[in-house]
């Protein structure tokens, strides 16, 4: 086995810029790809880059140690995925956890009074910049029925099931459930538990790593 046994040091690093030149090849709705020449140790190389402006995801866990999932088809896929509730951050400089909050109450008619940064993770990294910080929300409540937003698209059927963590878990490993999202949520949810929710840290917490998207 090569290399030292130094995982109390693992941290992700940043790395002076390589790009040599970046090119708009599409601009869509939602995100830009950009066609970029970069500086590589075995030469230069052209990438196709999906510039995206980050997301938001919850994991909201009520006081029966049940997390709320929500059936949501998903076109590029065909299939119909059990996700968290979560959003894009295309708001230039809006704030996490109220967007959070907002796809929250939006996708799962709830709110939250206790909010954790659970994890953070680049989605794609070998295609593309999209960040995603995922909430712990805790202290559910209903959004009165007055109050709620109403669902369009693919949102219009979505099904919320309450699912005891341990089988959102079970689900997840044995391949029954497939969002990234949701898996990575849930196991962390499960090993910060198991830490005495030691992990967490403050909705405010910063996020060097967030999308630059459009920005770029």
């Amino acid at each position: 086995m090569s290399g030292e046994d130094r995982g109390g040091e693992l941290a992700d690093q940043v790395v002076a810029s390589r790009l040599l030149s970046r090119e708009t090849a599409f601009a869509g709705a939602i995100f830009d790809v950009t066609s970029e020449e970069v500086d590589l140790p075995g030469g230069v190389v052209t990438r196709e880059v999906v510039r995206h402006p980050g997301a938001v995801g919850v994991l909201a866990l009520d006081d029966r140690g049940r997390v709320a999932l929500l059936r949501q088809y998903r076109h590029p896929v065909g299939r119909e995925l059990w996700e968290i509730p979560a959003g894009l951050l295309d708001h230039p400089g809006e704030d996490a956890a109220a967007a959070a909050a907002r796809e929250l109450a939006e996708e799962a008619d709830l709110t939250a009074g206790t909010w954790h940064v659970l994890a953070d993770w680049f989605s794609t990294p070998g295609g593309s910049d999209e960040a995603f910080r995922c909430f712990l929300a805790r202290d559910l409540a209903a959004v009165p029925a007055s109050d709620r937003f109403v669902r369009e698209d693919e949102e219009a059927d979505m099904e919320l099931r309450w699912v005891a963590l341990e089988d959102a878990r079970d689900a997840a490993l044995s391949g029954r459930v497939h969002d990234a999202s949701a898996i990575t949520a849930v196991l962390a949810a499960c090993a910060s538990r198991d830490l005495g929710w030691a992990t967490l840290r403050a909705p405010d917490a910063p996020w060097p790593q967030r999308s630059a998207g459009r920005q770029a």
